[in-house]
């Protein structure tokens, strides 16, 4: 993906939150919305953007959906950091939102974020009609929720204390919800827009999901927090299994390398028109942060 095309898309999603935020006031929470919806690579969005467009949406409809899936992420992210989660004082660079304010602000800034997301990916200026609208937020509702993300930061919070590490299963059934879920919602946002097969996207993104996290795993045993922009060595320490831990370092990021070439492949049905989706595929396991 050419740098050109993700700032732009990524300047495009801030400018759309900077927009729906503006009205919340200037209270702690607001602020601290602004504060956690800033900055990022925004992979999420420019999944719903260019899948939208392989459908015919319009991007200033899928801007909708797009900011609800970042929202959404957000959330997940400030309640990820609190103390009472994986405590963590650094993300993207800034110090956390519990950490820049205070835990209450924390926790009720992540509430307002994701009421936030379901309130934009069922906005009438998003997808045309009310059944697909209704698709939208009934489908982010469940991969969002107990049987998705929040599933799967269950189980890794109880993989913490339990007496034997997880075995390569069982991590990549922890993150096809933890991490894969949102990216799969974000990839079948387009075609759920025109109500189309999302079938190839969800094949893509499920791929593209693992081949993320198996990336993460990468930069948090290799990398540092500089560039990361946030704590690594983290999972070592804690001595949790992880894709690294379980393969290796090189079987690992072979593994990646073939997920993505899975995730490229998912994506035949569209050809040449694809092809920003494949590169970003293959982005995903070539980044330090």
């Amino acid at each position: 993906m050419k740098d050109e095309t993700a700032g732009h898309q990524a300047a495009r999603v801030q400018s759309h939150l900077d927009q729906v935020l503006a009205p919340f006031g200037d209270g702690p929470v607001a602020q601290a919305m602004r504060y956690a919806v800033s900055g990022g690579k925004r992979i999420r969005a420019r999944l719903v953007i260019e899948g939208a467009r392989l459908h015919g949406v319009a991007d200033s409809r899928a801007l909708w959906p797009a900011a609800a899936i970042e929202a959404m992420h957000a959330y997940s992210l400030v309640h990820d950091d609190l103390p009472c989660m994986d405590d963590d004082d650094m993300r993207r660079g800034q110090p956390t939102v519990h950490v820049r304010w205070d835990q209450a602000t924390a926790v009720l800034a992540g509430d307002a974020l994701q009421s936030l997301a379901f309130e934009l990916a069922a906005h009438p200026d998003g997808a045309q009609t009310d059944a697909a609208r209704a698709d939208l937020a009934l489908s982010l509702a469940r991969a969002a929720g107990g049987q998705g993300m929040v599933l799967g930061q269950a189980l890794d919070i109880a993989a913490e204390t339990a007496s034997q590490p997880l075995t390569l299963e069982e991590i990549t059934h922890l993150q096809t919800g933890k991490t894969g879920a949102l990216i799969e919602w974000a990839a079948c946002a387009g075609p759920r827009m025109a109500q189309a097969d999302h079938a190839p996207l969800a094949s893509y993104a499920q791929a593209l999901g693992l081949a993320f996290q198996i990336q993460d795993d990468v930069i948090d045993a290799t990398g540092d927090a500089a560039t990361a922009g946030k704590a690594v060595g983290k999972d070592a320490t804690a001595g949790k299994a992880t894709f690294v831990s379980l393969l290796g370092l090189d079987a690992a990021r072979a593994r990646a390398e073939t997920l993505v070439e899975q995730a490229c492949e998912a994506l035949s049905v569209y050809g040449d028109q694809a092809e920003t989706l494949r590169a970003l595929a293959r982005f995903v396991i070539s980044r330090n942060s």
